[in-house]
């Protein structure tokens, strides 16, 4: 595989036969060149000679982040993003051959959700991430709040009343404004103020972490909408182990970009793909894993609607509650 044109083609992929390829491809070159995902496909009797189909291709476990190094090729990385984790437990490492690639990944989705990053002025209010390292969340904030180039962008901590006065300020300005934030975050701010925003897009990242009670999506986003006076939350979609995301415009559900795809398994038989409409465990082609591994099954439930749009259900019951779970049933 020639890396770095493949690295171009992926952010330019126009057709579902353009992504079936380039996930063939994919497989083909992971199956040689990455051991932990090579075992993992030789256990269940799968080889570059049986794989024929993109249904036909394993996908390995999430939790392989957290016990295995899940690299494809040798290489020193420059960043290993790592998940949140409570004290004690094991977190999952995503080592980055080229931060280049996940840099283009979120760039390029976002401009095709949002448009131009310049339009924007882009708050964050991620405390909990802010407060640990490794997190790739941040280094997405951060890098969206530089590209932004607006004075005002930049980091919350914990100062809502600043954050308010932000908000006023670019209400009355008529600014495009993107205030992505944690959950427990932004109903501490929806809770604390009574805003009334036209030009405010407010994206939630889920995750409660044990700072308020467990809701399902739809009790909190009312709670957003009405604290915030904005007629839906946006939602992004992402973790640790992969370098894309997926954005919701509301009522949960969710698009990917061209390069990532979206699947659910059996519940009974977790290695076989269901038709779209029905429930199952979520399984992800991410293409822009491609110095780790890019067919990922999640720990999350989740539905597939015919247009290719997804939402997420909860999580399996055995599974732990992780920073980019957005709710738990």
């Amino acid at each position: 595989m020639n890396q770095n044109n493949f690295h171009k083609n992926i952010f330019q992929i126009s057709s579902m036969a353009e992504f079936n390829a380039m996930a063939l491809q994919t497989f083909r070159s992971q199956f040689q060149n990455n051991i932990v995902y090579r075992e993992f496909c030789q256990h269940l009797g799968k080889n570059e000679s049986n794989v024929n189909r993109v249904e036909d291709i394993p996908f390995l476990p999430i939790s392989f982040f957290k016990t295995h190094k899940v690299v494809t090729g040798n290489f020193k990385p420059q960043i290993i993003f790592t998940s949140s984790g409570t004290t004690g437990s094991e977190v999952s490492k995503h080592a980055v051959r080229d931060l280049s690639i996940y840099e283009k990944s979120y760039l390029s989705a976002f401009e095709a959700f949002y448009g131009d990053i310049n339009e924007y002025c882009i708050l964050a209010l991620l405390p909990s991430y802010l407060e640990r390292e490794g997190s790739s969340l941040i280094y997405m904030a951060d890098d969206l709040i530089k590209k932004s180039n607006h004075p005002d962008s930049g980091f919350y901590l914990d100062d809502l009343k600043h954050l308010r006065a932000t908000l006023l300020k670019l209400e009355e300005a008529n600014t495009k404004t993107l205030l992505i934030g944690v959950s427990f975050a932004l109903l501490d701010m929806a809770e604390k103020y009574n805003l009334q925003l036209k030009n405010t897009v407010i994206m939630e990242t889920g995750g409660m972490k044990g700072r308020k009670k467990e809701m399902i999506r739809e009790e909190l986003h009312q709670l957003l909408m009405s604290g915030f006076g904005v007629p839906q939350i946006h939602s992004e979609y992402g973790m640790t182990e992969l370098l894309s995301q997926a954005y919701s415009y509301g009522n949960g559900i969710f698009y990917t970009p061209k390069w990532m795809k979206i699947f659910t398994r059996e519940t009974e038989d977790p290695l076989s793909l269901q038709e779209p409409g029905k429930s199952g465990g979520v399984n992800i082609i991410d293409l822009a894993n491609v110095h780790s591994c890019a067919f990922i099954a999640t720990q999350d439930l989740g539905k597939v609607h015919m247009d290719g749009s997804f939402e997420i259900l909860g999580r399996y019951d055995h599974s732990d509650v992780r920073g980019c779970n957005l709710m738990v049933l």
